[in-house]
């Protein structure tokens, strides 16, 4: 999205990316169809309840609206704190006590950008071969998880991942227009997918069609994970809008007695 854009013209394109038409956004807002031409077209200017109306039902991001008030010429109600930030505090505790929670199976929090944001003490020894740059802060999970150089090579259905993440981060990109997710989205796409590990849907699998499953070998054996995303319900806040919880759950016995072993053993040492 382009910031400088008129506000009309900014509503026209998030109408468009939800595949609505002006007559659809005009009876979900309960207005009319020439009110909303009228907007979109810069002939008549919304009150800040109205754009604020109009961004609830296109369902748009807490940080695009607040470009939506600025192009309006209103000050943006949404604030962006750190996590850090004293009145970030309960929620900082909420989300570690999901993580610690979790335990002994893996947990993680990220940002809209799939960035590291905390893990719980699962996550850790599983990263344990991957290349040391792509640990450096600000660790980026999607990156992470396609690099060559990164868990790649510990991941069994690495083909069916991929196709899985890739086609959430498009999903995403939908959803939010964000800039930084297309860019990275363009770079895993150019990872080195060798010959043979085209993706196609594995009809005699147990999971084909339900859930994707994210087998990763250890030492231990392979683990069979399926994933959770959770996000906060409510948010007036941009840095907790944007933040979702990944809880990954044991798939099948085998799984989970791995999970339980290594984790005690972690403990011990």
């Amino acid at each position: 999205m382009i910031q400088s854009q008129p506000v009309g013209g900014l509503l026209r394109e998030w109408r468009q990316r939800r595949r609505m038409s002006q007559l659809d956004l005009a009876v979900e807002a309960e207005i009319s169809s020439k009110h909303v031409s009228f907007l979109e077209t810069g002939r008549s200017l919304p009150s800040r309840e109205m754009l604020l109306h109009l961004a609830e039902q296109l369902q748009i991001p807490l940080r695009e609206q607040n470009i939506l008030l600025t192009a309006a010429g209103f000050a943006p109600i949404f604030p962006e704190r750190a996590l850090e930030n004293p009145a970030l505090a309960q929620a900082r505790v909420m989300i570690e006590r999901i993580l610690t929670g979790h335990e002994p199976y893996p947990a993680l929090a990220i940002d809209r950008q799939w960035n590291l944001v905390a893990s719980n003490r699962v996550v850790a020894p599983l990263l344990s071969d991957v290349e040391p740059s792509l640990l450096e802060p600000p660790i980026n999970v999607l990156r992470l998880s396609l690099h060559p150089k990164g868990l790649k090579p510990r991941i069994a259905n690495f083909a069916e991942w991929r196709f899985h993440l890739l086609a959430r981060v498009r999903h995403q990109i939908e959803l939010t227009a964000d800039a930084g997710l297309t860019k990275l989205l363009r770079e895993l796409e150019a990872y080195p997918v060798p010959r043979g590990e085209s993706y196609a849907p594995r009809a005699a699998s147990e999971y084909a069609g339900i859930v994707v499953p994210l087998q990763f070998i250890t030492p231990d054996g392979t683990l069979s994970l399926l994933s959770a995303t959770t996000v906060f319900g409510t948010p007036i806040d941009i840095t907790l809008a944007e933040i979702a919880l990944e809880t990954f759950f044991p798939a099948n016995a085998a799984t989970a007695e791995i999970l339980q072993r290594v984790f005690k053993r972690d403990e011990q040492n």
